[in-house]
């Protein structure tokens, strides 16, 4: 067994036990960024080996504020697979993850294939079909959230689910770096953010994931869904929390978090 199927098979174990383990980077700390996609990558083929399905792609640490909260200085992306599509208005259990946090982000829905190297910012717009409102579920299989770079991109960059809002806008109507967010818990404002808090804007985040993903031979297909980062800091879920987002010209989502 090589180190990389040793800490994905980790990795796996601790989603079906639901408890986390111990930072990876503490045992091995030569593991390099690629060494930490090529550990993603082995879950996630896990994951398509037992019928689950890749229906799009996600983009982490793009705002200064996730950076500072997690202690990173650069974007990662992970996988979104079908079973992390949550549906809106349905209740969450809690306990489907094991320490989770929410964060605003918007949707993009893509209408045509997108594939780097040399994208740019007009290319990942034309590529664009419609945006939709959205929230990130974030969650760690690492004790604590104690994660570095490797450790989160090992993780699948944190993932946990994603509901999206029922508004879908063309591209054209919005301005999403000024587009503002406000984030709603229980009734009580949480947070606030600005579209521009994601790498200058959630397109500029797009077309960094194609140009990576391009660099790895992989393009983004279409149909798929991306969510290009956080708009604020994420926030932490317990059971009975009730999420509203808002998101101005675009809309809102909803999410509800029950116990078992």
């Amino acid at each position: 067994m090589t180190l990389h199927t040793e800490l994905a098979d980790r990795l796996l174990v601790a989603y079906a036990d639901r408890a986390p383990i111990s930072r990876i980077t503490a045992d091995h700390p030569d593991l390099t960024i690629d060494d930490a996609y090529t550990i993603q990558q082995q879950q996630v083929s896990a994951w398509t080996q037992a019928g689950d399905v890749v229906r799009g792609h996600k983009v982490g640490l793009t705002s200064k504020a996730m950076q500072s909260q997690l202690g990173v200085d650069c974007p990662d992306y992970g996988r979104l697979t079908a079973s992390m599509f949550l549906p809106e208005g349905t209740p969450i259990p809690a306990g489907r993850f094991l320490q989770p946090r929410v964060e605003p982000e918007i949707a993009f829905v893509m209408g045509r294939r997108l594939a780097g190297p040399g994208v740019t910012v007009a290319d990942a717009a034309r590529a664009v079909d419609v945006v939709l409102p959205a929230l990130e579920i974030i969650d760690s299989r690492i004790r604590n959230w104690d994660i570095g770079l490797v450790d989160t991109i090992a993780d699948n960059a944190s993932s946990g689910g994603v509901v999206l809002g029922g508004t879908a806008r063309r591209l054209d109507k919005l301005d999403l770096r000024l587009m503002g967010v406000l984030v709603h818990r229980n009734g009580d404002l949480v947070a606030t953010g600005a579209g521009a808090a994601v790498l200058g804007s959630p397109l500029n985040a797009l077309a960094w994931l194609a140009n990576i993903l391009g660099a790895r031979g992989v393009a983004i297909e279409a149909g798929e869904t991306v969510i290009p980062g956080s708009m604020t800091s994420a926030i932490p879920v317990q059971a009975g929390d009730s999420f509203h987002v808002e998101f101005a010209a675009l809309g809102s989502v909803t999410a509800r978090f029950t116990a078992e």
